[in-house]
């Protein structure tokens, strides 16, 4: 023991040397100890002007065996830039003497939020500024580029009683806006709108959407007349997650509704008609040449119900829907879910429901004439009518009729639907039960923009004669063959 305690004070003595210092945390004051980059420019996507972009990371990278410190990282225009960073967990627009240690690297986070252009007209433009780094006496930069489009905005805004969306530039919606009991919103052709997280349309009057156009020519997907809805964020990353935004609410007082050659895609529900009280008239919406796709509601809540339900692309509460010539597919719960009773007419629709990124349990069309609410009278009067359609999915059964009965009458005619329930009901009236339609382009495990549900040459859903009214043509305004198709898309001629 009398040894232990020289011992201890010749080691302590030792590890202070500065020889003995790792040279990880030596600074070299050397000219040649330059940074390196994870890129040499951090890039956004296009983005609206007043929203936020996404959070993207740079690596600086110290290659060198010692450490070195950083005198300055700044923007090159601190104080009116648009860009927001994150240095080493601090937030700011400059850092001083950062030390970064040999072989090791920073974190750095920027952030863009654009603020609006001169021009008033819907052209993306672009920002720049430079991230520079000054070290022993070296100055290196990083470009930042963003590129931003102008907008009308809407914030929780309760709009005039006559109100017409123009299509000159997007419209981008925070919070909610809302139709008025006994108002009107018409979109025109080409109108764009956008949706910040959580943020719907609430409906209390009427909308009417491209109520007026009449293509003269076939529709490409990304035709200009076409009115779409989406979430806001444009990166390309967010192209097919559903979720983003709420969707559109039709209220009990909401009449006369028409929605038409349209896209409405990424939300938590696409159209909902919340009347759970029943009350009558019911709400009615007709959808026609409309997309309904990429959507999911964890859990929605609606406040007035006191309960939470999944999302759909038609989800109706006691109300009624028409629709012709629609598409409806990647809807991660139902792609039509009705509660409540209420009419249902599909006429040469395809439901095409698959849905890679989820585990899907439930009929892709599920009907119950059970209340929403336990104060209504229970049954309500539920009709179904699916003709000249496709419904189909990834699961064996993508019909659901609950609580049926003389209230309750189902029609369904020339049609092809995937059920293993309803299988010996439903094999009558020309319709095709569980033979696999042979779309084009299905998904094979992922999703894309590359799908496409029109037919294959040898499809069994080709030159079907119609069954009650015939529409003149496709969902693409496509004509119509003398024994069409079923579903939205005619099979062109080669």
């Amino acid at each position: 023991m009398r040894y232990l305690l020289p011992l201890l004070l010749v080691c302590s003595c030792l590890l202070t040397l500065p020889g003995c210092e790792p040279k990880e945390n030596l600074l070299t004051t050397d000219s040649s100890a330059k940074l390196e980059f994870s890129t040499d420019t951090v890039m956004f996507d296009t983005v609206f002007t007043q929203v936020g972009t996404i959070t993207k990371r740079l690596w600086v990278y110290n290659r060198n065996r010692r450490a070195v410190n950083v005198e300055q990282i700044t923007l090159a225009n601190p104080g009116g830039s648009p860009y927001a960073l994150v240095i080493n967990g601090d937030a700011g627009p400059a850092a001083n003497n950062v030390e970064i240690r040999g072989k090791d690297s920073l974190q750095v986070l920027i952030r863009a939020t654009l603020g609006p252009a001169q021009q008033a007209e819907d052209k993306p433009f672009l920002v720049e500024d430079q991230l520079r780094f000054r070290t022993n006496g070296n100055d290196q930069a990083v470009r930042l580029i963003s590129y931003g489009r102008n907008a009308y905005f809407h914030r929780n805004e309760i709009l005039p009683c006559i109100t017409e969306w123009k299509n000159d530039k997007p419209h981008v919606i925070f919070g909610a806006v809302l139709v008025r009991p006994g108002c009107i919103l018409t979109m025109l052709p080409g109108t764009r709108v956008y949706s910040h997280a959580g943020a719907a349309i609430i409906v209390k009057g009427t909308l009417r959407v491209n109520p007026d156009f009449q293509p003269t020519t076939e529709l490409k997907a990304d035709d200009r007349n076409l009115v779409r809805f989406a979430g806001d964020r444009l990166e390309p990353f967010y192209n097919e997650i559903p979720g983003q935004w709420a969707g559109i609410q039709f209220d009990s007082t909401s009449r006369n509704n028409v929605v038409r050659y349209a896209e409405i895609k990424n939300a938590s529900f696409g159209l909902l008609v919340y009347n759970p009280g029943n009350q009558l008239p019911r709400p009615a919406v007709t959808v026609e040449n409309t997309v309904i796709k990429n959507i999911s509601g964890a859990t929605l809540s609606f406040a007035n119900g006191g309960q939470g339900f999944d999302g759909a692309g038609i989800f109706s509460f006691s109300g009624d829907f028409v629709l012709r010539n629609c598409l409806l597919t990647n809807c991660g719960e139902y792609a039509i879910r009705g509660i409540g009773g209420g009419q249902y007419d599909l006429n040469f629709c395809t439901v095409a429901n698959y849905t890679p990124a989820f585990r899907r349990e439930t009929a892709s069309l599920a009907f119950t004439s059970k209340a929403a609410r336990a104060k209504v009278a229970n049954p309500i009067q539920t009709s179904i009518s699916i003709q000249n359609s496709i419904v189909w999915g990834s699961i064996e059964d993508e019909l659901a009729f609950e609580n049926t009965g003389t209230a309750f009458p189902v029609s369904v005619t020339n049609s092809i639907v995937r059920t293993k329930l309803y299988r010996t009901l439903l094999s009558v009236n020309d319709n095709l039960i569980n033979v696999a339609p042979k779309f084009k382009r299905a998904p094979d495990g992922g999703f894309s923009d590359k799908l496409d549900y029109s037919l294959d040459t040898l499809s069994p859903a080709s030159n079907r004669p119609a069954r009650g009214a015939r529409l003149d043509y496709d969902l693409r305004h496509v004509q119509r063959g003398p024994a069409p198709d079923l579903g939205a898309y005619e099979r062109k001629n080669p």
